[in-house]
């Protein structure tokens, strides 16, 4: 797992997009349909795509007159990259902070909270 540039919102949906097939290498027209209800056009995802390949997100292959992409970075690592990222720039890296803030603005159920705490339990017996 490395450190990751943050991707613009666009560019993350497009990743999202490659990350969400089945398969890979993915068409252009696959992830057009997966971002159906964006309007965007085509020239707008090729030009995303290609600043994904200049970032190292993206490895391009031409098949005829197409092209084809697989993520080079995957999914976990950089969301695991981005949670680090916000911790650290907006709570100091405290766990205890985030959390604090999310239940003073109510963003967080109990249930929730109940299931943190679950998860915690459960995440010291294995270690």
């Amino acid at each position: 797992m490395g450190d990751y540039v943050r991707l613009p919102d666009a560019e993350l949906e497009v990743m999202q997009a490659l990350w969400a097939q089945k398969e890979y290498p993915a068409s252009s027209g696959e992830l057009m349909e997966h971002l159906q209800g964006k309007h965007w056009r085509l020239p707008t995802l090729l030009k995303l795509l290609s600043r994904l390949e200049e970032r190292g997100f993206v490895a391009r292959e031409k098949d005829g007159r197409a092209n084809l992409y697989s993520p080079l970075v995957k999914e976990a690592d950089y969301l695991a990259a981005e949670t680090r990222s916000f911790l650290e720039r907006l709570h100091a890296g405290s766990l205890p902070s985030l959390v604090a803030a999310l239940v003073d603005s109510k963003a967080v159920s109990e249930a929730d909270l109940r299931e943190l705490e679950e998860l915690l339990k459960g995440g010291t017996q294995d270690a």
